[in-house]
């Protein structure tokens, strides 16, 4: 799905590792405003990155500054409804009780929209799909049907994502074990101390292409995830950042940078 390479080595998976843990701070987008568009009127918005979940966001080891899918698209979605954004690290395990809770005015980091969140969050309208692959090293020979059976193939996945779901729930039989990012989970996997790792295809295609002699993707586990921006309940963004990522459908420009970095497009609304 992905056409593009990964420069990840394993000493930046672990600079990705650590990166989670503290905190920085970006601001993008502002000064400018699409007509027929809501008009935020310049109000900052803190938006929630995780920086170590590549494609959508990680830190450019050059520059030491965040990059990916997340930052791109939401500075365009802020140039259109008129809002600056300021990007704020935050460690994934925790993150939904922050958003609750209304610590951050907005959450980018790759997704699921998932029915059992509903009670916790809002959620924008997709902006793309994807599926579950489990990623294995290269010389791997059993099936995703072995793989099942064998209890003694480990597999692993990021603590508290739809991952882990898709992994308790195609590996039934087996303790998944869990990583505080992906990051960590695929040098677990590359270190030997696991067999697999369940993640979101667009990243797992990066990790295979820049692994091309140590990693590979041995099948898919689950299809159809949509993906959505996550704010707390009942917040007021939501229209206007759902009105602003329709309006980049329409133009082509959420195709352009889904296609940039690697991810699919949610189909086509059918015609009324």
């Amino acid at each position: 799905m992905k056409k593009f390479a990964f420069v990840l080595s394993v000493a930046l998976l672990a600079s990705l590792v650590l990166a989670a843990c503290g905190a920085k701070t970006e601001t993008g987008g502002g000064g400018g405003h699409t007509a027929g568009l809501p008009d935020l009127g310049g109000k900052t918005i803190t938006v929630a990155v995780e920086n170590a979940y590549p494609p959508f966001n990680s830190i450019d080891p050059a520059t030491n500054q965040g990059v990916g899918w997340d930052y791109d698209t939401v500075i365009e979605i802020c140039k259109r409804i008129n809002c600056k954004a300021e990007f704020v690290q935050a460690a994934w395990d925790g993150i939904f009780p922050a958003m609750s809770a209304g610590e951050y005015d907005m959450l980018a980091d790759g997704v699921t929209n998932y029915p059992y969140r509903y009670w916790a969050v809002d959620f924008s309208i997709p902006y793309s799909l994807v599926s579950q692959q489990l990623l294995v090293r290269i010389d791997e020979t059993h099936t995703l049907d072995e793989f099942k059976a064998d209890a003694n193939l480990k597999v692993g996945t990021q603590i508290g994502t739809t991952n882990y779901i898709a992994a308790t729930e195609f590996f039934p039989d087996k303790q998944i074990a869990t990583y505080s990012d992906f990051g960590a989970a695929v040098l677990a996997l590359l270190a030997g101390d696991i067999d697999g790792v369940v993640l979101d295809d667009t990243v797992a295609f990066g990790f295979s292409q820049e692994y091309p002699d140590q990693l590979k993707m041995a099948g898919s586990v689950k299809t159809g995830d949509a993906l959505a921006f996550v704010f707390p309940p009942y917040s007021d963004l939501v229209n206007p950042v759902n009105a602003a990522l329709r309006s980049m459908h329409d133009d082509g420009t959420l195709a352009q940078l889904n296609a940039k970095w690697g991810l699919s497009s949610p189909p086509e609304e059918p015609a009324e």
